[in-house]
């Protein structure tokens, strides 16, 4: 699982040295599970104050910091990912194009924008059950996250 990791660190470092360690063992390429802040507003600044207010210590503890400078991030708040629903899905897009097979959105704010949020996310993940339940109904086959998630 990672935490305040950006896409361009998951497709230039993480995806290359799982996959790599996974050849190497024989075994198939591991689940890659993404968790970043998320806020869906009109108001970008304040919610990037606010992120960085927040998420403020882990720019200073070594192992988030090296994170964050592959990134080419000043701080947790440049990867939290800020804006309108658009820009929230494209930046959400990103994640999953550069290796990442899972995300998970944290919502650290309150009021409108997490409701925004809160139904964005739940929007996306209806979105992604409804195509995994086509794929079991194709396949005869069931997984246990459809099961978890009701699929048939």
């Amino acid at each position: 699982m990672l935490w305040l990791t950006g896409p361009a660190t998951i497709r230039s470092h993480i995806v290359p040295a799982l996959s790599a360690a996974a050849t190497a063992a024989g075994r198939p390429a591991p689940r890659v599970v993404c968790l970043l802040p998320v806020c869906v507003t009109d108001h970008a600044d304040e919610a990037r104050a606010a992120a960085a207010k927040i998420f403020e210590l882990y720019g200073t503890l070594p192992n988030y910091r090296a994170v964050l400078d592959r990134e080419g991030a000043e701080g947790p708040a440049d990867v939290a990912i800020i804006g309108t629903e658009e820009q929230v899905v494209t930046r959400i897009r990103e994640i999953f194009t550069a290796g990442a097979t899972e995300f998970v959105g944290t919502l650290f704010t309150g009021g409108e924008s997490a409701a925004r949020t809160r139904a964005l996310l739940a929007e996306l993940a209806a979105r992604i059950r409804s195509k995994v339940v086509d794929v079991i109904g194709k396949s005869g086959q069931q997984s246990m996250w459809s099961r978890n998630a009701g699929g048939q």
